[in-house]
This record gives structure tokens, sequence and C-alpha cells, in this order.
């Protein structure tokens, strides 16, 4: 039976702002705990995550993975959250040398992969600069599950021949983006914490000159349970992505076209009949098996 993860209150650590008397350094590892379906965590990351004594972990690391940790082994809530942070970034990375120069060895359990969009790389140049070895154990990015799970291969030989994945959350205002580069056709763009931004994103890939008819799919909660597909299209993607909410991904591209072309959506999770247009969402793990005419219809964005 699995365990039940053991928070931590931050308010509650002390001495962490220089090491432990004769203690020998510990280590570091960033880990990453891949889209939140724990079958697809690395056998690494689950190996590491058991054996730890000090795991920080993103509120978007499921609690069925927090469960795998040791019953003695303390777990450092840092959530992030649009407008707001358990911890400042800054501290996170203070928080890890401190534990380390305690003789802590630390597993810092970032969902997907830490090295896409997870700040692992200001992390991990803070660990070099306080002398803290420091290991990089990569994940499954939500993108590659949402991807598989939709039927929507991100490169493919005939619709796809480039991948990008780009960020909708910048520090300040708008991310600075190639969106010329990003406007070409037969590419799939990937965008990461984009809901909020969806309609800018739209708009200046539209002026840009991608086509409004691209097909576009959003994805919340990559392969958990309660995961949710929208197939759409460039032109419609912001008024699917209004009135959303939760971990989401925007792709657009024309392997899109191929989103959920396999799965049925029960009628009580589509928004309106889609003879009328409507988009429809589509839960994960449901049943299979629809007809080539609904095929048609079910990517069909409403415009």
């Amino acid at each position: 039976m699995s365990r039940a993860p053991r928070p931590v209150s931050l308010r509650r650590l002390v001495a962490l702002d220089g090491a432990t008397r004769d203690a020998v350094p510990g280590k570091v590892w960033l880990v990453g705990a891949g889209p939140g379906d724990p079958e697809l965590l690395t056998l690494k990351a689950a190996r590491l995550i058991a054996a730890a004594g000090v795991i920080v972990h993103d509120g978007l690391v499921s609690a069925e993975i927090l469960a795998m940790a040791a019953p003695g082994a303390r777990l450092i809530d840092v959530a992030k959250r649009k407008n707001r942070h358990t911890l400042p970034q800054d501290d996170i990375n203070r928080l890890l040398v401190a534990f380390a120069r305690q003789g802590l060895d630390v597993v810092r359990l970032k969902g997907g992969d830490p090295f896409i969009f997870g700040r692992g790389g200001e992390e991990l140049e803070e660990c070099r600069a306080a002398g803290i070895d420091c290991e990089v154990v990569p994940g499954v990015t939500a993108a590659l599950a949402a991807s598989a799970a939709a039927g929507a291969p991100l490169t493919h030989r005939g619709l796809a021949q480039a991948v990008t994945f780009v960020t909708g959350h910048a520090a300040h205002g708008e991310p600075d983006l190639d969106w010329d580069h990003l406007a070409k056709a037969n590419q799939t763009v990937v965008i990461y914490m984009g809901l909020t931004t969806a309609g800018r994103i739209a708009e200046r890939l539209m002026d840009a000159g991608r086509a409004a008819a691209t097909p576009a799919l959003i994805v919340v909660n990559a392969s958990r349970a309660d995961e949710a597909r929208y197939p759409t299209t460039l032109g419609a993607l912001a008024g699917v992505a209004e009135g959303l909410s939760g971990p989401a991904l925007l792709i657009v591209g024309e392997a899109m076209s191929l989103a959920c072309a396999s799965f049925e959506t029960p009628a009580a999770l589509a928004p309106q009949d889609d003879e009328q247009g409507g988009l429809r969402s589509v839960r994960h793990g449901e049943e299979r098996g629809p007809s080539r005419a609904s095929r048609t219809t079910q990517g069909r964005a409403a415009s």
C-alpha cells in the first residue's frame, strides 16, 4: 500500500546557512519526476527517491511519486504557482546547497524534466559555485506524454520536420521569441505555461504568417487520470483556452490534425455537439474506436 507523503513546513527548518561542523558534504540530484503518471518515472529516479534523506519537490510532482520516499525522509514542498511562490527561486537554490553542506543527500524533484523550463540550470549553477556535487537525472517532459497519449506525433515525415519547445510565460511580460521562425509551416510548436497568454501567442503567430486553420491541441494534466484534450485550430485557440485551468500545454502544427483521431468522447464530456462544429474534450483512458466520419468531425474546431 502506498504511504501518504509527509510534507515539511519550511518554518521548521533551521541552521540552513552554514555547514554542520565536520560534516562531509552531501550531494544534490536534480531529478525529473516526469509528467505525473508514476509509471513514466525512470528507474534511476525511483531509486534515488527511495534513498534520499531530503526531497525538495515541486507542486506538480504527484502524490503517488512522493509516496515512494523512505519513511524517514523530509519532504519539502516549494511549489510555484502563478502569482504565488512558496519559496523564491534564489532561496530554493540556497536551500539545496545548505542541506548538502550539512552532509545530507538531497533530491530536487521536479515535474517533467529538470532542464525543460524547470530552472534546473540555475540550481545546477548554484551547486557548482558552492562546490557541491550535483547530478542531473532526466525525466519525461510533459510534451512527450501529451503527444503520445493523443496519438499526435511531434514530428512526422509528411507534416512536421521540426519541433520547438517555447514558454508562454516570461519573468517580465511577453516572452521574447522568434515569431517569424515559429510561424513557418510543417513544424510543431509546443508552448509550456501558455494558457493565460494563448490569445496573444495565437495572434503573434498569425501576424507572422501562420495560418489560422493550422491544427492545434490543448492538453491539461498530461498523463494523469484527469487528463483532458481539446483539439482546435490556431485561430480558435484563445477561445478554447479561456476558462481552462491546471497545468496545460498548447501544441500548434499540422501534425496535430492526428490528435485524438482514434478516441471516442463521451457525450457528457463534450461542451457542444460536434454536428454544430463544437469542441470536444477527451479524457485520458476513455474507450476508443469511432468511425472514420467521426474522426473528421471530432478534430474540427469551432470558429
